[in-house]
């Protein structure tokens, strides 16, 4: 809970704490308790009441879950929980009061969950392993005052040309490369893949996140994204197929927003059908990357892209990455006559290597950390580097520089050396 901090009364903080009202639900409680891995003398009598007085005087613990059943006012009651518990405790209320006002209540006064009586021990399990993993979530880090945000999104020109792919493994080496604590956000609600290439669950943040815009916060950044590695957190989802996302995009927008002030790099794995939806989430993006294959489809589709991007995004460079390149020989359309088509040159072409993207699969890793020594990922190792450098150079660029280089429309990664990047950091230093 977002309780004020009192270290008067840090200690020793236990992993998890009950207090119920009933010998039945102590009952239900402690065997549940014992395969979490906790005391189960740490279940006690007395409800919410007793839970005030005690960690009035005590740590709270990580987990600390009350039962509602004796309380006059459920919503004052926890309040006053919220004065006596130390900041980041996971709090899980019960009750026998059935009424969905007061379960979103309670979660907006900062309770983690509502379980409604009698429980059961597949409840509380479920519910416990999600508090866990709320635990487990990354903190969030003020961004770097001497390196500028960087936000990147990627688009697919057609469908399975392998964008999440790619925007998976530069999200990694971004976070393991370059030190930078990045975000990835899969922004495909229904059958994202973010999570998924990192051999995570991915939560429920994300569709949290869209049906109530309003809770967006740093503190949901911290409790909703899930944490890949010490500098890589990923919010994704997988919404069930039957329930459609309704939304006007606030809660894309917001996620951004939030996500610039807690991490250093952005990365938005952005559908096409939500570019043309909610137009409004490239507003802040620094660098489009298009992945294309060299079909006729996808050269049309790359060609909208462009002149979508061109009209409706004019501050924000683009790349534009050819992925799954064959020999010249398998190729639909060529090279040279598909850059011929889009009128642009292909920044970064990337080989097609099913052996290295099947052992990914397997492994539950993205391709750049998969293939480490393979020389497949090379073009990927500079894009993400290059990105990098973009929001480094954004630091000593002053705003009509940028302004100019914005009007010619031309991207300017690639044409930054990473030995220019290190000289220019070390003048600085």
């Amino acid at each position: 809970m977002n309780a004020p901090f009192n270290p008067g009364r840090i200690g020793v903080r236990d992993p998890f704490a009950a207090y119920v009202c009933d010998e039945t639900t102590a009952e239900t409680l402690r065997p549940v308790a014992v395969e979490m891995g906790w005391a189960p003398e740490k279940v006690n009598k007395g409800g919410l009441r007793n839970a005030v007085q005690s960690l009035s005087v005590s740590a709270s613990p990580q987990i600390l879950f009350v039962d509602l059943s004796e309380s006059g006012d459920p919503l004052n009651d926890i309040n006053a929980l919220a004065e006596v518990c130390e900041p980041g405790t996971v709090v899980i209320a019960a009750g026998q009061v059935n009424d969905v006002r007061l379960y979103r209540d309670l979660v907006v006064s900062g309770i983690q969950d509502y379980l409604l009586k009698p429980l059961s021990p597949d409840m509380l399990r479920d519910a416990f392993t999600h508090a866990q993993a709320m635990l487990n979530a990354p903190k969030a880090v003020e961004a770097s005052t001497e390196r500028p945000h960087i936000s990147t999104c990627f688009i697919g020109a057609r469908g399975g040309v392998g964008a999440s792919t790619i925007a998976t493994s530069v999200a990694w080496m971004m976070s393991e490369k370059g030190a930078r604590t990045t975000a990835l956000l899969d922004l495909d609600v229904h059958f994202g893949t973010g999570a998924l290439s990192l051999d995570l669950e991915p939560g429920r943040g994300l569709t949290d996140a869209i049906d109530n815009p309003s809770r967006i916060d740093g503190l949901f950044i911290e409790r909703a994204m899930v944490k890949a590695s010490e500098r890589l957190s990923v919010l994704s989802a997988e919404a069930p197929i039957s329930t459609p996302v309704m939304t006007d995009g606030t809660a894309f927008y917001q996620l951004q927003e939030e996500m610039r002030a807690a991490f250093e790099c952005t990365i938005v794995d952005l559908p096409r059908g939500m570019l043309v939806q909610h137009p409004h989430l490239m507003t802040d993006i620094q660098v489009a990357v298009i992945v294309t294959e060299l079909t006729l489809a996808a050269a049309r589709d790359t060609i909208r892209l462009l002149s979508w991007l061109k009209s409706n995004a004019p501050q924000t460079q683009v790349v534009v990455v050819a992925n799954k390149m064959q020999v010249a020989a398998q190729l639909e359309i060529s090279r040279k006559d598909f850059e011929g088509s889009i009128e642009r040159k292909i920044d970064y072409a990337i080989p097609f290597d099913q052996k290295l993207a099947a052992q990914a699969a397997k492994l539950g890793k993205p391709i750049a950390e998969a293939g480490k020594t393979s020389k497949t990922i090379l073009p990927l190792t500079d894009l993400a580097k290059n990105l990098m450098a973009v929001g480094d150079l954004a630091e000593s660029i002053d705003s009509g520089t940028k302004s100019k280089v914005a009007t010619k429309g031309t991207s300017l990664i690639g044409k930054f050396s990473l030995k220019t990047m290190a000289g220019r950091s070390a003048k600085k230093k």
